[in-house]
Formats: C-alpha cells, structure tokens, sequence
C-alpha cells in the first residue's frame, strides 16, 4: 500500500507540475491569439485554434475564459509575439517564439540561455532564409482515409500531409491559408491537437545521436523559460 501510495502521488505531482508550466503558455497564446483578432471564436480563426490546442492538453474551461477575459479587459497585461534567432554547433539554426509582458526580461533571459550554452544570439531576420512560416495543423487520427482528407483540404491550402509516429496527422499549408485550412478541418471533424503559425525549416539537416544529445541541454532551458512559447530548430 505504502509503495502503491508513493507511486500514485508521485503521477500527481508529475502532472502537477506538467500543468504548472503548460497552463500559463497556452492562456498566453489564447491571449495573443485574442488581443490580434478579437475575442469571438467564431471570427477568429487563430483563437479558435489556440483553444482547441489548449482543450487537448485538458486545460479547464475556466483557465480559457480567464485568458479571453484578460485579452478583452483593459487592465489586462500587454502582452505581444515576439521571437530571437541563434545559431548553435553543428549548423544547428534556432528561432525561439515568445509571447511576454515584459521584452526586457525576456530578451535578457533568452539571450543568457543562449551565452551560457553554446549559442549565438543573431540579429532578427538572419534566418529568413532557412525556415519559412507555415500553418501547421495537428490532429487526431481516427482511422481516416488520409488520400481523400488530402484530396479535400488541397482545395483549403493544403501544402504537405504527413502521419507522424504518435499517429497523429500534420498538416501543413502556407501561412497566409491559416483560416482556410483551419475552416476545411473544421468541415471534416477533425479533432485538433494544435494548430498554430510555425517556423519551418526549409532544409532540415541529420544530427548523430551525440550531437543532439549535447544540443538538447540548450533546448530543454529555452523551453523550461516561462515566456517560451515554441523553439523551431532545422534539425531534421
């Protein structure tokens, strides 16, 4: 029984902590998503996103209607999309996506993740060259016909569709086709994981098994940073 208890509040305080971290990133991309094109799901194609992402991960109702009410009031935080760029060994390029209230803190802690651990901070636009923005859409997989969902969504934007080894599907299409391909998910039913405007690289390089290894210190601070929404790598 003592083992059984351990083990069972050691789950909970994983999940606990899991939530600590998560919840505050998704209300922020609620927030943005709001503050950009308003506070109606319906109109708003990226919120309607950004609160399907957030119901996937199980985050309450009243967690989303909070973020909603914060983007919609006055008082709220400002709080505005940025993102940094570096270059790490082994070619390895980075585009970190933020969303804070407070730039000044944010730059220093990024840049600070970045000196400490073998990056180079870069200039903002350095990297145009090497990931381009795209819609990216994941669902869930629920023994679709997944020539036929491509046949239908090419007419909403469709790019590139891929099943990953989760099972789930990724759906990529241009970063200006964001509604139009959100809107032929919609029509199909899918049940969406995320859905968000991504950095793509457009050449992906292989790592070994060591280098990634080195890398992934770097990698889990940037991501384990509060403001951080998302860390885009053209590691393959």
């Amino acid at each position: 029984m003592g083992r059984a208890f351990e083990y069972r509040r050691a789950a909970k305080e994983a999940r606990w902590d899991k939530m600590s971290k998560v919840f505050p990133k998704l209300a922020k991309a609620i927030e943005v998503a709001a503050k950009e094109g308003g506070c109606d799901p319906l109109m708003n194609a990226k919120l309607r996103s950004a609160i399907a992402t957030a119901k996937a991960q199980n985050m309450p109702k009243d967690n989303i209607d909070a973020a909603i009410k914060r983007a919609a009031g006055k008082d709220g935080n400002d709080i505005k999309s940025l993102h940094y760029e570096a270059k790490a060994n082994y070619g390895v390029q980075i585009i970190v996506e933020v969303a804070t209230d407070n730039t000044n803190r944010t730059a220093a802690n990024i840049k600070a993740i970045f000196n400490k651990n073998g990056a180079t901070p870069l200039v903002n636009g350095s990297l145009d060259f090497i990931f381009s923005r795209k819609s990216v859409f994941v669902c869930k997989n629920n023994n679709l016909d997944t020539d036929e969902l491509e046949l239908f969504l090419i007419d909403f934007g469709l790019e590139e569709l891929s099943i990953e080894e989760d099972n789930t599907i990724r759906i990529i299409g241009a970063y200006d086709s964001f509604k139009e391909l959100n809107e032929g998910i919609e029509k199909q039913g899918l049940e969406l994981v995320s859905g968000r405007l991504e950095y793509v690289a457009n050449n992906p390089i292989e790592l070994s098994e060591e280098q990634i290894l080195e890398l992934e210190k770097l990698l889990d601070k940037l991501e384990d940073d509060d403001d951080v929404q998302a860390v885009y790598t053209n590691i393959e």
